[in-house]
């Protein structure tokens, strides 16, 4: 199959052209950039340059290929609100291209975005609306509703030895400040998976998914706060602190909307669906594993 690939240079997206290649599938890569181009290229990856600001460029790359995965964001958090609304533009532009085919369109959306309180998150939880983020998922159902076989992969905190989706942000304000802090007893979650597994749930979806199909890329549930805090702390040689509720917004910064909250999730349902059995090192043990010179 020949797939376009938004985000294709990416963290996430460039694991996902190595397992499509590796799979015996084409890959055309979304590049805005002469770096991104020349990693594609290196990858063994078509490049069609664009941007997610160029829907004109996403409508081309869609129509040239037999199925698209759509993992492109714009990581400007400080602005989380408008970046939600590039990405809503971005897949009703896709959608449009694959509308009346049978193309599958995989979306990418967070766990957080169907948080429930005192519960795991399930695959069968609609989006929240107060959310910004619902905006892709919203994208997708309108897709959908036009005949497009789309579905939407949701992500928790993505990680490797080198990146760790959010956790990354929190290091760098532990950088800053000079402590490893949480927020209140710490016990709050986020869950995981490892980037590996996840390109391989991306793989698994384009070639298995069922159109309108929400799907959980979670390894771990949910790994306390504290916990992340304590390892940042270890590795950085940092005090490992408390903030409350009320601190969280000047420590954090925009940060905060995020660093409180209890937001669990389950990826069984897509296990059993897909035959998806997460086998990397799970989050802290990625932590552990960063030298100090990687903080």
């Amino acid at each position: 199959m020949r797939v376009f690939v938004t985000g294709a240079s990416g963290f996430i997206g460039s694991a996902i052209v190595d397992e499509l290649l590796t799979a015996g599938h084409k890959v055309l890569g979304l590049a805005r950039s002469d770096a991104a181009a020349a990693a594609l290229v290196a990858a063994g990856a078509d490049v069609h340059r664009g941007s997610l600001e160029d829907l004109a460029s996403l409508r081309s790359g869609a129509a040239a290929a037999e199925g698209v995965i759509h993992t492109a964001f714009i990581h400007d958090f400080s602005k989380f609100v408008e970046i939600c609304e590039t990405d809503r533009r971005a897949i009703e532009a896709l959608g449009a291209a694959l509308a009346g085919t049978d193309c599958p369109l995989i979306v990418t959306s967070g766990t957080g975005v169907a948080h429930t309180p005192d519960r795991l998150t399930t695959e069968q939880d609609a989006p929240n609306s107060a959310i910004p983020r619902v905006a892709s998922e919203q994208a997708a159902s309108a897709a959908e509703a036009q005949g497009v076989r789309v579905s939407v992969m949701r992500l928790p905190q993505v990680h490797d030895p080198v990146k760790q989706g959010l956790i990354t942000y929190l290091i760098a304000v532990a950088r800053e400040k000079g402590v490893s802090a949480y927020v209140g007893d710490g016990l709050n979650r986020w869950p995981a998976v490892h980037r590996l597994d996840a390109a391989r749930l991306y793989r698994l979806a384009l070639e298995k998914g069922a159109a309108g199909a929400r799907y959980h890329a979670v390894a771990e549930e949910g790994v306390p706060l504290r916990e992340i805090a304590e390892v940042i702390g270890e590795r950085l040689n940092l005090p490992v602190v408390s903030k409350s509720p009320e601190q969280a917004a000047d420590h954090f910064g925009w940060l905060a909307m995020f660093a409180g909250h209890d937001i669990p999730a389950s990826g069984q349902r897509t296990q059993e669906q897909l035959g998806w059995r997460p086998t990397g090192p799970g989050l802290i043990s990625d932590l552990q594993r960063l030298s100090t010179s990687d903080f």
